[in-house]
């Protein structure tokens, strides 16, 4: 990547930075239009059905009608544009310790006080305080200790109402909810989805979020404490760049 690329990038991410930012400067953070969610979207065009045949005519004074103000009828999500609960109760918590010792010494001594005379003649050619009577005296060690240690715990409890955005070929119930609280001049969000079994729902209409296949929640903010908490862009390009 070139310089020059880099530049526009980072020129770039801060346009869009800023442009994010002043959407709060000054004011509460602005809250999205639900009718552009997907929700508003399934619950407006539902799934297509096919004609229904024609009911006899004793039918009307039955107790066991289908209709959506039956008494009687399985409230539970089912098809494109219902409404379930998601029960998330997360309650995360992992520990890893491990720890490793090594040592190792070694010593090696040679010495050659006499081999038919040579130690003694090579002596005398070799500077003063040299001797062949003690050829080699080497002593080596090594230490290495490590330890390392992970601590971590996370705890979530919610709920939020989803809405059924697709219906798959095998029954699958593709299910998306948003929800958007809003305090003096901070923002919090919560995203949540993923695809469930109809068969997982249970008699209260919701459903577990262990139960939830592919599941994505996400629950964070926007808003002018976020922004102080978090490190500045340049920074964050400056991180990614720098090799030290």
């Amino acid at each position: 990547m070139t310089p020059r690329t880099l530049l526009l990038a980072a020129a770039l991410l801060a346009v869009t930075a800023a442009c994010n930012r002043a959407d709060h400067l000054g004011r509460p953070p602005t809250m999205s239009e639900p009718q552009s969610t997907p929700e508003f979207t399934a619950m407006t065009t539902p799934e297509l059905f096919l004609p229904e045949t024609p009911q006899r005519p004793e039918a009307d004074a039955s107790l066991w009608a289908g209709e959506q103000s039956s008494l009687v009828r399985d409230r539970r999500a089912a098809t494109r544009g219902d409404i379930l609960t998601v029960v998330i109760e997360i309650d995360d918590r992992a520990e890893i310790s491990n720890s490793s010792n090594r040592s190792r010494s070694a010593a090696d001594e040679v010495s050659i006080p006499d081999f038919v005379g040579l130690p003694q003649s090579l002596d005398k050619r070799m500077t003063q305080g040299a001797s062949m009577a003690n050829a080699v005296d080497a002593d080596s060690s090594s230490t290495y200790k490590g330890a390392g240690k992970v601590s971590r715990r996370d705890k979530l409890t919610l709920r939020v109402a989803a809405t059924v955005i697709d219906r798959l070929p095998n029954g699958t119930l593709h299910i998306q909810g948003s929800q958007e609280v809003r305090v003096n001049f901070e923002m919090r969000e919560l995203l949540v989805s993923g695809f469930v079994r109809p068969e997982d729902i249970g008699r209260n209409n919701e459903i577990s979020y262990d139960r939830i296949a592919g599941a994505r929640i996400s629950y964070g903010g926007r808003g002018q404490i976020m922004d102080v908490q978090q490190p500045r862009y340049g920074q964050q390009v400056a991180d990614i760049i720098l090799p030290y």
